[in-house]
């Protein structure tokens, strides 16, 4: 076995044989039927997953390698990002873009997390356009548990992180793996995208998990080379992506109360999945993505990475007009836990926005949360105004 082979993306090679068996996996079909038919799979099971295997043998039949897989997707991610989207916006890749030219030099972006598939997909996307390689995705092994979904994404340059491991020396194995396979990425010119910590801000509160910095760092401790160093060749990229309105709000706003006056919340069967197609789908209204600076400094541990990362996201997050709502609907309850934060008059924030306007959508938006939920929905969105101004910046 090669190296990184149970994580890492499918080889060109192993494009065609990975098709051949999605294409005959019933679980795979019955959910694309399910999806694309609902009421008649309902009715005529067995003769709709026929027919989407028929379906999708023609559409994939000229795809023999990774490159000619993300030809067929990126016409559909094009479709979602203008019919979900009022307005996708970007900031910082000028410079990173004359850095990579000049120096054929690979980032690692260590990105705040709001959507499981979007996120990664909207870096590639402005990567993309830039006429940049796109990245390899790191995703959690808890979003892969059906065959056909590990299949797809590993298609898709996306590699594995094995978070469900119980073993402690399993753990430790796991993440030196890991850790030597985003080196070997960056090492070799091929960028990379993770996430800031394990699983989504569901609060709306971007802060970097410390565990992650060191784990970078697990696979290079016992070389001649020093903290500072192992940081500084993996070209980390702080990114901040904010969405105006997220479609899995209601939801994230039902587990954090439910967490709030049980302790804890049992995820449905496939939740994860309905998530990544409500994310896909749902309206996001005016989406941005800004890329920070790579991280030059000489850092002395992980800890002094996470403060410099946090400071760059929450910094560098373009709010948006319902951030601004939500802070005021809840800033008097806030400011009595929270140091008085002094927020600029939202006509100095957003001069060329009708926000009469803005305002209703975000109060027709707010209504569709039922009502048990709303406060816990308004301080998600509130959140990033917290972490721009706490600290007077």
């Amino acid at each position: 076995m090669e190296a990184f082979d149970d994580i890492r993306p499918y080889h060109d090679h192993e494009v065609r044989p990975t098709l051949e068996r999605l294409l005959n996996d019933n679980d795979l079909l019955n959910v694309m039927a399910k999806h694309r038919y609902p009421g008649l799979t309902r009715q005529f099971s067995g003769v709709m997953t026929w027919m989407m295997a028929l379906a999708l043998k023609y559409k994939t039949r000229n795809i023999h390698n990774v490159r000619d897989f993300q030809a067929i997707i990126e016409p559909y991610l094009t479709r979602v990002i203008k019919t979900t989207t009022s307005k996708v916006s970007f900031s910082g890749l000028d410079l990173l873009k004359n850095e990579h030219q000049k120096k054929d030099k690979a980032y690692l972006f260590l990105s705040n997390h709001r959507d499981i598939v979007l996120d990664p997909a909207l870096v590639n996307y402005a990567l993309y356009l830039n006429d940049m390689e796109t990245c390899q995705i790191a995703i959690g092994d808890n979003l892969v548990k059906r065959p056909f979904v590990s299949d797809l994404m590993r298609l898709n340059k996306s590699f594995i992180v094995k978070r469900s491991l119980s073993g402690r020396r399993e753990k430790l194995l796991a993440f030196q793996n890991l850790s030597a396979y985003i080196h070997h990425c960056i090492d070799s010119g091929q960028p990379v995208w993770i996430a800031q910590s394990e699983g989504r801000a569901k609060d709306g509160n971007d802060q970097t998990d410390p565990a992650i910095i060191k784990m970078f760092n697990l696979s290079r401790r016992n070389k001649q080379s020093i903290f500072a160093d192992n940081i500084r060749s993996l070209n980390i990229v702080p990114v901040s992506i904010s969405y105006e309105f997220d479609p899995c709000d209601c939801d994230k706003a039902r587990e954090l109360y439910e967490k709030q006056q049980t302790g804890q919340y049992q995820k449905a069967d496939d939740e994860d999945l309905k998530s990544i197609v409500t994310g896909i789908q749902g309206y996001k209204g005016h989406v941005h993505v800004a890329f920070g600076k790579p991280l030059t400094q000489d850092f002395e541990d992980a800890a002094s990475v996470v403060k410099e990362v946090n400071h760059q996201i929450h910094h560098n997050y373009e709010l948006q007009p319902s951030n601004l709502f939500a802070w005021e609907a809840i800033s008097s309850e806030i400011n009595q836990y929270e140091p008085v934060i002094q927020i600029p008059e939202l006509s100095q924030l957003f001069p060329n926005i009708d926000l009469q306007q803005k305002r209703n959508e975000f109060t027709r938006h707010l209504q569709r949360c039922p009502e048990l939920y709303r406060t816990q929905f308004l301080k998600m969105y509130a959140q990033p105004v917290i972490n721009r101004f706490r600290y007077g910046s």
